[in-house]
């Protein structure tokens, strides 16, 4: 099935094969769409992200280095985009970051103003900085779909995860007044709520192993998400399936959310 032949989506932080990116990434990628990627800046990073995409199978990859904390190296990105590309129908935003110093149960208090802003700046700000230079070539291309990579914490307490938890209810908030505004253009935006899953990322936060062990015990499916899960809600919000979907967020957790105590 190729839901999305034709499109050309710009994939925002794949770290490794492990990451939800990767396997939004490889979702879209089996459905036809044409994807290009950003790294951390450096050789290193580049290879680690090159490794990643070559297991997609993605033939002859653009790669653009960007640091999302610069509004510069972003200009930088899309000027790069849009000499190789003529469209852009598809942005994921899979980007996140807070000192792992400060993700530790009872910790939260602690948080110096400092870590609390970067947080703010890297994981949700920047789904603000990179959907307004994403916004001309979108429009142009006749609209497309903003997507943001999210978790319950950003509703809920969840020990450990602490001013993380802050900035994704920050990027939740980003992502429907985004909406709000981007709409007149058909340009859609929209978060998916992923369950845990063991990550680079998710590695860092205090407690992940109850998490695990919460699931597997208390989710309806009794199961933890797989990346292929998010894979699939991604290819549904890239697209036209949900042309009349905009300003949600999406669970795919294998239902923990609907679950009280």
């Amino acid at each position: 099935m190729t839901l999305l032949q034709g499109k050309t989506a710009l994939i925002v932080g794949i770290a490794n094969e492990r990451s939800y990116a990767w396997h939004i990434a490889k979702a879209l990628h089996d459905h036809g769409c044409t994807c290009a990627f950003t790294h951390l800046p450096g050789e290193k990073n580049l290879r680690r992200t090159s490794r990643a995409v070559e297991a997609i199978g993605v033939k002859d990859p653009f790669y653009a280095p960007l640091d999302a904390s610069s509004d510069e190296q972003i200009d930088e990105v899309f000027a790069a985009f849009s000499e190789r590309f003529d469209a852009l129908h598809v942005l994921v935003h899979s980007i996140a970051f807070a000192d792992r110093e400060w993700l530790a149960k009872g910790k939260f208090v602690q948080t110096p103003r400092e870590a609390y802003l970067s947080a703010i700046d890297i994981s949700a700000y920047t789904l603000l900085g990179i959907s307004r230079a994403a916004m001309p070539i979108m429009e142009r291309s006749g609209g497309g779909s903003i997507m943001a990579m999210s978790y319950y914490g950003a509703e809920k307490v969840v020990p450990g995860y602490n001013v993380m938890g802050v900035a994704k209810s920050a990027l939740e908030s980003t992502a429907r007044y985004l909406a709000g505004e981007l709409g007149e253009k058909n340009i859609r935006v929209n978060t998916i709520s992923g369950g845990y899953l063991r990550t680079l990322a998710s590695s860092a936060v205090g407690g992940t192993a109850d998490i695990e062990t919460h699931n597997l015990e208390r989710a309806p499916l009794r199961r933890n998400v797989e990346g292929e899960d998010v894979g699939k809600t991604a290819v549904y919000l890239a697209s036209d399936l949900s042309s009349g979907v905009t300003g949600e967020n999406i669970y795919v957790d294998c239902g923990v959310n609907t679950i009280g105590v």
